[in-house]
């Protein structure tokens, strides 16, 4: 039986809604981030059929669109009134459909599993949270207002949530990335470099005149593999482990018969907690004037790019509590509790004072070519996100 449209009547009793019937719908929706690849969709369409379905169900539907084409939503329940507020977070956008191995938007179902972009990362996560909203507020009176950010740009700067935070806040929050249904209470920031390395322009034919970036940003190359190798070696947070660096891109030279007079490297340093951008170029900069020091003629000019803060929880918050309680009782076992190495937009939930972590779905292949979900984590998730709402906004 194939799955219904976008443009099918949404069934108004949330009793009655179904995460996989739900799932089906958003990944016939595109919704490729334009941000990652030119021309892509948006989430203009996908917010659309959030708004009417939330919309449908009682919810009070915010749409926030600071950039045309890039909405974000947030739909909220209210308490009756002097309850704790819970928001549940989760992202849109996806990555391209190029190169995915059949028909992105077409979800189909195999041995238990849910195939289609999106259906792991992470459109499996916003229809657990959207459906377990809608179940917890029909069920019982919360006093606490229950709020969905549904919203944009993960996948590339993270606008969505950063607009989300300007209006709206909560007393906690879940992001529902997928997390194979155990418990993360951290993870890893970044921070992005360009280092220029100046040279001097001059005819292949008088190497008197002329200085190679190129060359010269060699020798920054290996001082990087060794801060990376150091870094390997010292110390390890609990469960992240070490900070890593990698060159990421380098553009050098005009032509083959000129001396280069700019070499352009960027990189990546993945941070821990502890660690910040400000600590990361303190440490690059280290690295360069020791250069200059040693060799004739080394000049750089260190920039500094995206960066984003890593994220850890504290295990002791009434939200993971709450959730790893509920957990336990769903799974019937203790749930794991696990560190991430990406980032995600728990940071800036963090960032802005509201306590949370990340719990998701089962499956594999983020941006892969083969992605898919498997429908007895999802139905899990939802059970203990719906139950997680209940009892944290009583």
């Amino acid at each position: 039986m194939l799955p219904e449209t976008p443009s099918t009547p949404v069934v108004p009793d949330p009793l009655d809604a179904d995460p996989a019937r739900l799932l089906a719908r958003l990944i016939s929706v595109d919704s490729v981030n334009p941000d990652l690849v030119p021309g892509g969709a948006g989430e203009s369409r996908i917010a659309d059929f959030c708004g009417a379905w939330l919309g449908a169900r009682g919810f009070e539907v915010h749409r926030l669109e600071k950039r045309p084409g890039r909405p974000s939503l947030v739909a909220i329940a209210r308490g009756t009134g002097g309850g704790r507020s819970l928001m549940l977070n989760g992202h849109l956008d996806t990555v391209s459909l190029a190169d995915y191995d059949g028909d992105p938007l077409d979800p189909q179902i195999r041995d238990g599993r849910m195939y289609g972009r999106g259906t792991f990362d992470m459109k499996g996560g916003i229809a657990a949270m959207m459906v377990a909203a809608a179940r917890a507020t029909a069920r019982t009176s919360l006093r606490g207002d229950v709020i969905l950010a549904c919203v944009a740009d993960e996948e590339h700067g993270s606008a969505g949530t950063e607009e989300v935070l300007e209006r709206f806040t909560a007393d906690a929050a879940i992001v529902t990335e997928p997390s194979h249904l155990e418990v993360t209470l951290a993870h890893k920031g970044f921070a992005w470099f360009d280092v220029e390395i100046e040279g001097r322009a001059a005819h292949g034919s008088r190497p008197e005149l002329g200085i190679d970036a190129i060359t010269r940003a060699g020798h920054f190359l290996v001082a990087l593999e060794a801060l990376g190798q150091r870094l390997a070696q010292g110390p390890a947070h609990t469960r992240l482990g070490t900070g890593t660096v990698h060159a990421s891109l380098i553009h050098g030279g005009e032509e083959p018969s000129t001396y280069p007079a700019h070499c352009r490297i960027t990189l990546e340093r993945r941070t821990v907690p502890g660690e910040s951008a400000d600590s990361v170029e303190r440490e690059l900069i280290l690295v360069l004037d020791r250069l200059a020091e040693a060799l004739p003629d080394f000049r750089y000019r260190l920039t500094r790019g995206l960066h984003r803060a890593p994220f850890e929880a504290d295990p002791e918050a009434l939200v993971v509590r709450t959730l790893t309680r509920h957990a336990e009782q769903v799974l019937g076992h203790p749930p794991t509790v696990r560190a991430e190495p990406f980032w995600t937009d728990c940071a800036l939930l963090d960032r802005a004072g509201i306590p949370c972590l990340l719990f998701g779905v089962d499956g594999a292949g983020a941006h892969a070519a083969t992605e898919y979900v498997d429908l007895g984590s999802l139905d899990r998730l939802t059970d203990i996100l719906t139950a997680t709402v209940a009892d944290f906004c009583s």
